[in-house]
């Protein structure tokens, strides 16, 4: 298979919105379940990690992902981490079900188009006919590195059919195991967006927790997105290597 050129990637705040449930904002679900004991929490942090992929992962026995590539030491490797050991079942754009990848937008707008576009379609297959809110929360993320980048390129242009992964899978598949850091290219939902699907997580570097990301929608249509207004940042920012 002919691979994609490389490019050297220097890509401040780029947006992944991850729905809000699964953020550390608010109480951790467990503690929300286990109101009548300390005991019964205890049972479910046991139970929990017992079927958490991303706990699996980080302690060695997850097949798709090996526990010295993933992260620690910062507030925020956890939500990294999750990201390559919760793969969806079919897989995603350059990934299969046994293995994630970190997918993000260089910009905001992008990434709203993109979220919007797939739960659009979850609330369809379901056939969901009342208004839906949907919270996200934006985690920024820098990015440092050579890529590989099909932008541009219509050699692949299969690799972004709006209605296929199989081409893109079979590419993504292929980087991978050649030892690839992951793939820039052309936002499929928001014409003129970039997006980057990095494979290593130590590749994402300076993860921060931004505004939450509001979007509506009305008979399975979205109708309108609502940004949180954020204070100014205080203090020194969170900086790691690659």
């Amino acid at each position: 298979m002919k691979f994609p050129k490389q490019s050297q990637v220097q890509q401040d705040r780029t947006h992944r919105l991850i729905p809000y449930r699964y953020s550390d904002r608010g109480k951790p679900i467990l503690n929300r379940i286990a109101q009548n004991g300390v005991d019964l929490l205890s049972d479910l942090t046991e139970l929990e990690g017992a079927t958490n992929d991303r706990l699996l992962g980080e302690s060695g026995r997850l097949p798709g992902v090996s526990a010295i590539e993933l992260v620690s030491g910062f507030r925020l490797a956890h939500i990294v981490n999750a990201s390559f050991t919760h793969a969806h079942p079919l897989g995603g754009r350059f990934n299969s079900g046994g293995r994630g990848a970190w997918y993000a937008a260089f910009e905001m707008q992008t990434a709203q188009a993109e979220v919007a576009f797939h739960r659009t379609l979850e609330l369809k297959e379901i056939g969901w006919k009342v208004e839906e809110v949907s919270p996200y929360v934006d985690y920024l993320a820098d990015f440092r590195y050579d890529f590989h980048d099909i932008r541009g390129d219509p050699h692949f242009a299969n690799c972004v059919d709006p209605d296929t992964y199989s081409a893109s899978q079979a590419l993504g598949f292929e980087l991978l195991t050649s030892g690839s850091a992951g793939i820039v290219y052309p936002s499929v939902r928001s014409q003129g967006g970039t997006c980057i699907a990095c494979f290593r997580p130590p590749l994402v570097l300076n993860v921060q927790e931004g505004p939450m990301v509001t979007f509506t929608f009305i008979d399975a249509e979205m109708s309108s997105v609502a940004i949180e207004k954020q204070k100014p940042e205080i203090g020194c920012r969170e900086l790691r290597d690659p």
